[in-house]
């Protein structure tokens, strides 16, 4: 089996996909900005690790020598995506990470042909609500003929972490898009929309989700909306810096994420279906570890991909407590 090197394993998420990708004997090499934090996160589990800011283009190829698969931990992706990305490609390492934001998919379609002709994978998103809603998407899709509208909401429950709350302060895309006829158009803000997830009618609103675009890759559908329903203290207030590392375990058990998906067939059939899954924030290291060890036994297609395009629409389901039903 190849290398795996976890970059940002110091952050709230990036130390538990560390935890879990040592727990599962992968080996990770643990990578970031600070020698010293590494260190310390390294020696706890035993794991070699690799210090190395990401605008150091020589220091980054220099890290990645002997990697087969990176997974992208560190957040602002805004800042880390791009010459990672490009660093992998370079070196030939299969790239995976956590991203939420839209901006790095639209940087992974335009880098698609190059990663293709190096042979690499680059698939952000590879887990958290790209790969819920990606496997909800195409198992709703599946039950209809020729998909032509797929509308998606995600329940976000529990509270956010101080790293994931500042990226997207720092690149929230501000339009309401939605996909329309294969094209990303903007959308009305104010259109919100009614979705059970199993608990009843609960009105959601419409948001940018990186989904329109993996989603649409994925499946074909030309028309996409994406909604989100928060419960909590999903979207802080305040100072985000006072925020602490992340929801605790506890608080994690107590707030279950939902999806919930409506796919309207050329013949005007409508079906629905819904996801239930643990927090969140214990889903996404769980599939990205997952992900990531399913890449290093060679399970990869070069260019730009998602989850469900690689692993299949049952990949979801085989992460933690995690089950799609219809309705």
């Amino acid at each position: 089996m190849g290398k795996l090197l976890i970059y940002g394993a110091t952050g709230y998420t990036g130390t538990m996909a560390a935890e879990h990708a040592r727990d599962l004997g992968l080996n990770p090499v643990l990578g970031g900005r600070n020698g010293e934090t590494i260190a310390v996160v390294a020696d706890r589990l035993g794991c070699e690790n690799r210090a190395f800011a990401v605008d150091d283009r020589s220091a980054v190829d220099e890290a990645l020598k002997g990697t087969t698969v990176l997974l992208n931990c560190a957040g602002p992706y805004l800042r880390t995506a791009r010459p990672l990305m490009e660093a992998a490609i370079r070196t030939s390492t299969h790239y995976l990470d956590i991203a939420a934001e839209l901006d790095s998919y639209r940087l992974a379609e335009t880098l698609d042909t190059a990663a293709t002709a190096a042979g690499v994978m680059l698939l952000p998103g590879s887990g958290g609500s790209v790969a819920m809603l990606g496997c909800l998407a195409a198992h709703t899709a599946a039950r209809v003929e020729a998909p032509q509208r797929l509308r998606i909401a995600l329940h976000v429950a529990g509270s956010m972490s101080r790293g994931s709350a500042i990226s997207a302060s720092e690149n929230l895309t501000t339009e309401t898009l939605h996909r329309v006829d294969g094209h990303l158009v903007t959308g009305d803000p104010k259109a919100v929309r009614h979705f059970d997830f199993g608990f009843g009618d609960v009105e959601c609103t419409p948001i940018t989700l990186p989904d329109l675009i993996t989603i649409g890759r994925a499946t074909g559908i030309p028309n996409i909306d994406t909604y989100v329903y928060a419960s909590g203290d999903a979207f802080p207030d305040g100072a985000l810096a006072d925020l602490p590392d992340g929801p605790s375990a506890q608080q994690r058990d107590a707030n279950r994420y939902h999806a919930a998906a409506e796919a309207t067939g050329r013949d005007g059939r409508i079906v629905r279906s819904v996801l239930d899954t643990v927090n969140g924030y214990t889903f996404t290291p769980l599939a990205a570890v997952h992900a990531a060890r399913r890449v290093l036994e060679s399970e990869v297609r070069p260019g730009f991909r998602n989850p469900v395009e690689v692993f299949g629409v049952g990949f979801a389901e085989t992460v933690a407590d995690t089950r799609i039903t219809d309705r």
